[in-house]
């Protein structure tokens, strides 16, 4: 069969892309970086598509010629600047749902929430619903999936978070009581029931909430990883609601995983019942507890866990140094900056304009690094940046390697922190 994946280059759709391969289907992965996707086919099958703008359906008519059926798991939790999420969740996706009906493409399976309901008081929630209402009102063989937290080998945002509550030293916080329902479902049970509904046409025009055999409740989950990473036992800490809020809204300005639209869809749940997804579709999902055990943690599984909240720490000290070091530059006076350009030949407003010029480098160095913008060309700047430094003061200063505060011999460290960071920064 041949199946159109958007959402290839997320959680679910890496593990979905590699089961569809894996059971023989052709793949055309729907993805923003084809080239990402595309490192990891034998051969180059992924188109290039923008769920920002790709909101009428003329657009993806060409895309779906020849295809069989969609599998739609495009998602963001929250909107930020140029990732509009009444466009990914809603919008595109309508627009992909009407091109299918329009050219003939029958089976389309839509990767929901089980919290995606208007009554969470989120635009995650409001979003995904009104695409799923779209599809439910087509003449298509849709199936929508609402699964549950869906958790795998690999951990990405709510699942890496958890993993690096767990990992915490001596104590592991929860929000208020802890009493949060879950229902985890792993990812091959999921990857499992999209094959199924790919095979079995009899299954349309229905909602599934694929759920795992057991409600877990947050503070369960923490334990419970927290002995699966082998970790020692540690005690819980309630946090206060309005000291998770006051959070929720920092991490909406800065960005990461804590933000406010995770806070309320957690406070809505994730829990239904069992029985009906195993009678639709046969499939008989693991339970929370046997799938940890039947795949033992690993060194890298600590380190992830550990590094998760050393990462933006790393990355806001690092900002910290250029900015910091930019700006006292910039308010040094002539008299102190010019002594030491005049050692390398320097005099006059040339000196003053490469001194400036340096200053402005070191802050637009730290605002790309607080902005994580591409890493990797990021790092090699930097360490381009500190070489360079080095070896001028070496030049002008050399006693300053024997100095006893060793302000050189600290920029090695410093060329290791960046580094480390380069290398942790990528979330996928």
């Amino acid at each position: 069969m041949k199946v159109l994946l958007t959402g290839a280059n997320g959680f679910i759709g890496r593990y979905l892309l590699a089961r569809l391969l894996d059971a023989g289907h052709q793949v055309i992965p729907a993805v923003r970086r084809p080239a990402e996707t595309d490192r990891l086919l034998p051969a180059p099958a992924s188109i290039a598509v923008d769920f920002n703008r790709d909101i009428r359906p003329g657009v993806w008519a060409p895309r779906l010629a020849g295809v069989d059926a969609v599998v739609n798991c495009a998602g963001i939790l929250q909107g930020r600047p140029g990732q509009s999420i009444g466009a990914i969740h809603s919008a595109a996706p309508r627009a992909l749902f009407a091109a299918c009906e329009a050219i003939g493409v029958r089976r389309v399976i839509q990767i929901s929430a089980i919290s995606a309901d208007p009554a969470a008081g989120t635009a995650y929630a409001a979003t995904k619903k009104a695409a799923d209402y779209f599809l439910a009102a087509t003449g298509l063989d849709w199936v929508i999936m609402r699964p549950s937290l869906v958790y795998a080998e690999g951990a990405y945002g709510g699942t890496a978070l958890f993993r690096a509550l767990a990992a915490l030293p001596w104590v592991i916080p929860v929000i208020g009581k802890g009493d949060q329902p879950f229902q985890p479902i792993h990812i091959d049970d999921l990857t499992a029931t999209v094959l199924h509904l790919l095979h079995d046409g009899s299954i349309r025009r229905m909602v599934i909430e694929p759920v795992g055999p057991e409600t877990v409740t947050l503070k369960e989950i923490l334990v419970r990883l927290r002995r699966w990473l082998g970790l020692p036992a540690a005690r819980l800490i309630a946090i206060p609601n309005r000291a998770v809020r006051l959070a929720a809204r920092i991490g909406d300005v800065i960005g990461g995983t804590i933000n406010t639209t995770a806070l309320r869809q957690l406070e809505f749940g994730n829990a239904a019942p069992v029985e009906p997804f195993t009678r639709h579709t046969g499939i008989r999902p693991r339970s929370w507890d046997s799938a940890l055990l039947a795949r033992p943690a690993q060194a890298q599984d600590r380190w992830h866990a550990r590094l998760y909240f050393q990462r933006p720490v790393l990355r806001w000290l690092l900002s910290a140094m250029w900015i910091v070091s930019g700006v006292v530059g910039l308010l040094q006076p002539s008299v102190v900056t010019a002594p030491l350009m005049a050692r390398l030949g320097l005099s006059g407003l040339a000196a003053d304009a490469i001194m400036r010029g340096a200053c402005l480098a070191d802050i637009a160095i730290g605002m790309a690094v607080l902005c994580a913008w591409r890493p990797a060309a990021t790092a090699c700047v930097q360490l381009a940046s500190i070489a360079l430094y080095t070896l001028v003061l070496s030049v002008v200063q050399p006693g300053l390697w024997l100095d006893p505060f060793g302000p050189l011999l600290k920029n090695l460290p410093i060329c290791a922190a960046i580094m480390v960071l380069a290398a942790i920064e990528p979330e996928r």
